[in-house]
């Protein structure tokens, strides 16, 4: 919900209440078509922060992906532009909400957009999490009013249709032809511009695998809705000479048709909702300025002192920056100007982004693991790049010498400022290295260690795969290479690949040496072609350390083997990631040593949340399913029994395999599951 309002808030504001009048200056009737085709255009930019955003979820958003795909001069261009672009459409949103406010209150426009300014200013430095919450409620009263906006306005076109009122009103539809539709295209997009700005604080979003897609993509069907059916209804309502000259469009037609209501109070609501709008968009768009500073301050692009985080661990400069240049753009800019300048340098920064999707992926670096893939590759790419270029030479002049006055700016600040300073390139090396250039090996350890932080995917059999590792208890400790035998021969068991080939992968993987963990526990990994599924195997010594084992680091009580499927990297880092995690708690080393059985050394790395251990018997304490089949049990949606122990050896159940008196169960699923079926037995 969070993503999700930061982006719906975002882009209702300017787009809806303050725009439509301006464009259809432009176009005429047409302009609800223009806001649907600019919203086709944006899908490209929308899949391409979606695929970066999961794979890099980094403070900064397009300045971060530009960088580390393109380079830090690229990098440059992107975030201060970029920065620059948000502070111009928050202080556009600023200024149409004393534009509505004026309807009802006597008060100049630009001192009463600056004074909000402060006071949003003043709210981020307070906190995110105060932030996104006044963000939700916004959004929230915004969305209520609109869908109330929309069905009374449908009613409305309906009804004049069937009496003749709308004559005339579609005539001309392309009043100024395709030239003037298509500038007006570009002219509108800035609408939607917000929608990816989500990216800039997605170092902050919990499982951005699916929040990031999921929330955009709903505030892009949102957005669409409301916009083409809104204006559709702004045009059929109001006489095109009247809506031509309208800075508050929405407000004007809801007086059209909210006439039943008592005491205009139908314009009321509209202004409230158009408040709304415009201050979820400032407060969205300082909340997402604010982070490009503190993201290029990390990389040594501007100041290190805009990487400070202030008493309540917000980037206060950052924020206090975006502030001052937002007055500047209301006190010095018009409305219409600022417009233009945001959604120009917009459609750049979007068809850059759409040309990072695609040096990304040609990289082939390992470390970049997308939990969402944009559709239709190459193909989605190369319209995100070249549509948006086109638009902007649609725009006229002014919107082109302003969109590369920009990159020449910040390509100034590059070499008179950041060259110096940074050591670093982009994937694009690692695309060129496939033709015999150099790369960027720092890229691909840094995308490693975001994989590795980020965390399992839903989908990643973690649980299944610790639930099911054979373990080796008192090994000979002298012994590694027939310790490593061992080792191959259960492999080979579990994988059905021959044993010369999980030899030979364990010997690459012992020059690699072993990755010392916390809590006295080893790691031997590598990663196998020909391989269906990641497989593991545990080994503990007893209570003296293994220090010649596997060339074990001195003091090591046990090592977990593992080799995952060479065509999964993203895989076998997620694995790597989780397992150092559950390695690196407190107490991990005491229970790993103190297991009383096989099963209990499993669920030392297995998530407590996921896991249930049950017994089959007649006692109190055990689950009375002995003679019963596998199938014919009952579970929770998303659980099953991993494994079943006996005392001839564990074995993997299918649902044919019938359940005896004695019979130690492993069961696994979602964190709903288990407690689900923990309430069952219970």
């Amino acid at each position: 919900m969070d993503v999700y309002a930061i982006s719906t808030g975002a882009m209702f504001s300017s787009g809806f209440f303050l725009l439509p009048g301006l464009a259809a200056a432009q176009t005429g009737p047409s302009v609800s078509l223009a806001y649907l085709v600019a919203a086709i255009f944006i899908l490209p930019a929308m899949f391409a922060v979606a695929e970066l955003a999961t794979a890099m979820p980094r403070a900064g958003g397009a300045y971060y992906f530009l960088d580390r795909s393109m380079g830090p001069l690229v990098g440059t261009v992107g975030g201060l532009g970029t920065w620059m672009a948000l502070v111009f459409k928050s202080a556009f949103a600023l200024v149409g909400m004393g534009a509505y406010l004026a309807l009802y209150v006597d008060v100049p426009i630009k001192p009463l957009a600056v004074g909000l300014t402060v006071a949003f200013a003043f709210l981020n430095v307070v906190g995110a999490k105060e932030t996104s919450g006044l963000q939700r409620m916004l959004v929230g009263a915004l969305l209520v009013v609109l869908a109330f906006f929309l069905a009374q306005g449908v009613s409305e076109v309906a009804s004049m249709q069937s009496t003749g009122a709308m004559e005339g009103r579609f005539d001309d539809f392309f009043s100024f032809g395709l030239t003037g539709f298509f500038s007006t295209v570009g002219f509108v997009f800035v609408s939607y511009a917000g929608l990816t700005k989500v990216a800039s604080v997605s170092e902050e979003i919990r499982d951005p695998d699916r929040n990031i897609p999921l929330g955009m993509i709903l505030s892009l069907g949102t957005a669409t809705v409301v916009y083409t059916v809104g204006v559709f209804i702004m045009v059929a309502v109001l006489p095109p000479e009247e809506l031509r000259a309208d800075l508050t469009p929405v407000a004007t037609s809801a007086a059209a048709f909210f006439d039943w209501l008592p005491s205009g109070t139908g314009v009321v609501l509209i202004v409230v909702a158009a408040i709304a709008a415009f201050a979820s968009t400032g407060n969205a768009g300082i909340l997402s300025a604010s982070r490009y500073p503190l993201a290029m301050a990390r990389d040594r692009i501007v100041s290190q002192r805009f990487e400070e985080l202030g008493r309540f661990h917000t980037p206060t400069l950052g924020i206090a920056s975006t502030a001052v240049f937002m007055t500047a753009a209301i006190l010095l800019l018009d409305i219409e100007g600022i417009a233009k300048l945001a959604s120009a340098f917009q459609l750049l920064l979007f068809s850059l982004l759409s040309l990072a999707v695609v040096i990304m992926r040609e990289s082939e670096i390992e470390g970049y693991d997308p939990g969402y893939r944009s559709p239709l590759y190459p193909f989605m790419q190369v319209f995100g790049f070249l549509a948006p270029l086109w638009l902007i030479a649609e725009m006229g002049q002014l919107a082109i010498f302003f969109t590369f006055g920009l990159v020449g700016l910040t390509i100034g600040w590059y070499f008179y400022y950041a060259r110096s300073r940074v050591r670093r390139a982009g994937a694009i090396l690692h695309t060129f290295a496939r033709l015999g250039a150099q790369r960027h090996l720092g890229l691909d350890e840094e995308l490693r260690e975001i994989v590795k932080e980020k965390g399992l995917r839903d989908e990643d059999p973690y649980d299944a795969l610790m639930a099911r590792a054979p373990v080796i208890e008192s090994f000979d400790h002298g012994d590694p290479d027939g310790l490593a035998a061992e080792v191959a021969t259960r492999l080979s068991r579990l994988t059905s690949l021959p044993v010369d080939r999980v030899s030979a992968g364990i010997d690459r993987a012992r020059k690699e040496g072993l990755v010392p963990m916390a809590g006295g526990v080893a790691l031997l990994h590598w990663r196998e072609q020909g391989l269906e599924r990641p497989a593991a195997i545990l080994v503990r010594f007893g209570d003296d350390p293994a220090s010649s084992a596997f060339e074990s680091p001195e003091d090591a009580h046990g090592i977990i083997v593992l080799v995952s499927p060479d065509d999964d990297p993203g895989l076998h880092l997620r694995l790597l990631g989780h397992l150092a995690t559950r390695a690196g708690e407190p107490d991990f080393g005491e229970r790993w040593q103190s297991a009383r059985d096989n099963d209990a050394l499993r669920a030392t790395l297995m998530r407590e949340e996921r896991t249930l251990r049950l017994r089959v018997g007649s006692d109190d304490e055990a689950v009375p399913w002995a003679g019963r089949a596998v199938r014919e049990l009952d579970f929770p949606p998303d659980t099953l029994v991993a494994l079943v122990q006996r005392p001839e050896g564990p074995i993997v159940p299918n649902g044919e395999t019938v359940l005896a008196n004695g019979d130690r169960l492993t069961m696994i699923g979602t964190a709903e599951g288990i407690e689900a079926m923990v309430a069952r037995l219970s």
